[in-house]
């Protein structure tokens, strides 16, 4: 389902475990904006790029875990974007080996540098429109979710899925804490916007009031 407005959403799955990166196009303006970077996902996004007509300008990060991760410094290597995330996680993107326990064999991990770090309240211009920012710890401390009002889009990272919610029996995981930033963030946004998760597929803010087994409206 693509939002009703002149922002394209390319879904991109990557990584060891299929985790979900999005590219947010506008090519009536030529600007790109991509949520998250599992590894390898530099490969998906240069050809839609170059077919748009578009640059990638920001790289909007919605947690520091490693599956989240692996593929940023590639892309601002490749690209140049700017790297937006949320202070509780800095030791997570600067030290990435301290996840080294959660990692798959193997794994290659790289430190990210971010240039803009955004907090619960804040706003990025971007496509023509601006993104609402809401911290939404639980899952992790430094947790954002990104909200396209216009768009009628989100992307809450892994706070919430598709009949489920983000683990929290990792370390900085808090269910009450989860429970608070879904209840306060999330579903007080219309029913009818569009959440896009880390993981899975896509489903509504209403559809979560209704059906979601781990956190009730």
């Amino acid at each position: 389902m693509q939002p009703s407005c002149a922002v394209n959403v390319h879904v991109l799955p990557g990584g060891p475990i299929p985790t979900n990166a999005y590219l947010l196009t506008e090519p009536g303006l030529g600007e790109a904006v991509l949520v998250d970077a599992p590894l390898g996902v530099w490969a998906q996004v240069e050809p839609i790029l170059a077919a748009e007509r578009c640059r990638l300008g920001m790289l909007w990060l919605t947690h520091g875990h490693w599956d989240h991760t692996q593929g940023a410094a590639e892309v601002v290597r490749r690209s140049g974007a700017r790297t937006h995330g949320h202070p509780a996680d800095r030791l997570l993107y600067e030290r990435p080996e301290i996840m080294r326990s959660l990692t798959l064999p193997g794994a290659v991990l790289e430190p990210v540098a971010i240039d803009r770090w955004l907090g619960d309240g804040d706003r990025v211009e971007a496509l023509g429109t601006a993104a609402a920012v809401s911290h939404v710890p639980g899952h992790c401390p430094g947790s954002l979710m990104f909200h396209l009002e216009k768009a009628k889009a989100a992307f809450p990272g892994d706070a919430i899925f598709r009949g489920s919610v983000g683990r929290t029996d990792i370390p900085g995981g808090d269910f009450a804490q989860l429970e608070a930033s879904i209840l306060g963030h999330i579903y007080v946004l219309a029913d009818d916007t569009e959440l896009y998760p880390g993981h899975g597929g896509s489903t509504t803010v209403g559809a979560e009031k209704a059906t979601n087994p781990y956190v009730r409206a």
